[in-house]
């Protein structure tokens, strides 16, 4: 079966736990709180992000032989994405804990068990006809850019917390990418911050500023980098329940206009890369709030869904 989309990544299970309003009493052991288990980390909600907006979708990633990676499979199932390629983790499936606030906001507790450890699955014919890879941070997934770029596939990156731009880290995810997404939350000036990460490679840059919107850059076919565009937050009467998944929503909607329903070139003319370039960011910022309204990972956007908010905001 081809692919429209293949992400990898890590894909496990979050445990949110939803804190009462104020301060909790770290003096206590008895706070009482709402929990939720649900399937997340980033490679999970891209994956099951772009099925949904009906992209036949493909996943590449570590699972351990555990409950967790079962819960994974089956939510993979419901949304139609299907396991390309996985490699065992003996250390089990990847988990967080996230404490939630009551404005929506999360501190993430993370476990990616063998992430640093294990051999990289191996993808097989999963990149051949793909048009658009997915890359998430997980250490062994820098391993499969050389078989990605090898097949022709438009690389997407998603950096997310940045904090600098020369992070050895993140270096050969930076060189290899073509689209690259990362969060303004540590970054003093968004705007320089893209085009450095432009200057090392990529071709588009995305930056999530949260409540402020967004902002993109793009180098143009002269090499030229254009001015950044800020794309403020679309004005939309949706709840903000739970942030988990936002910033993997926000690079989803965009990549599915930017990339995947772009000319088959994957081209604009320069006149028009402007706006294309804002509506897709836009698109994207549609679907992170709508991800935003629910807590966990379950019945994200869908095409239709997207269709309606965009009409919505005109």
């Amino acid at each position: 079966m081809g692919f429209d989309v293949v992400v990898v990544g890590a894909a496990g299970v979050d445990t949110l736990v939803y804190l009462p309003v104020g301060e909790p009493d770290w003096t206590r052991d008895s706070t009482m709180v709402h929990t939720v288990d649900t399937v997340g980390q980033a490679g999970a909600f891209s994956a099951r992000g772009v099925a949904r907006l009906g992209w036949r979708t493909g996943f590449i990633g570590a699972f351990g032989d555990d409950w967790a990676a079962a819960m994974v499979r089956s939510a993979f199932a419901v949304d139609g994405v299907t396991i390309a390629a996985e490699v065992l983790d003996p250390a089990g499936t990847a988990r967080s804990v996230n404490l939630m606030t009551a404005d929506g906001r999360r501190r993430a507790f993370y476990d990616g068990r063998g992430h640093d450890q294990v051999a990289a699955p191996d993808p097989g014919s999963a990149f051949t006809g793909t048009r658009l890879v997915v890359f998430h941070l997980s250490d062994w997934c820098r391993r499969l850019l050389p078989a990605a770029r090898a097949a022709g596939c438009v690389i997407a990156v998603d950096l997310q917390d940045l904090d600098r731009v020369d992070d050895p880290y993140r270096r050969d995810f930076i060189a290899a990418a073509d689209v690259v997404f990362f969060s303004g939350a540590h970054i003093v000036d968004p705007a320089s911050c893209a085009r450095d990460l432009l200057a090392r490679g990529p071709s588009v840059a995305v930056a999530g500023l949260g409540a402020a919107g967004a902002m993109v850059a793009w180098r143009a076919s002269d090499g030229e980098f254009a001015q950044p565009i800020a794309v403020p937050a679309p004005e939309l009467d949706l709840p903000i329940i739970d942030s988990n998944g936002a910033g993997d929503a926000l690079a989803v909607g965009t990549l599915h206009e930017l990339v995947l329903l772009a000319p088959p070139a994957g081209s604009y003319t320069p006149e028009h890369m402007a706006a294309a370039m804002t509506s897709a960011v836009l698109s994207g910022q549609c679907a992170a709030r709508w991800t935003c309204m629910r807590s966990g990972g379950d019945q994200l956007l869908t095409r239709a869904d997207l269709k309606l908010l965009r009409t919505s905001i005109g």
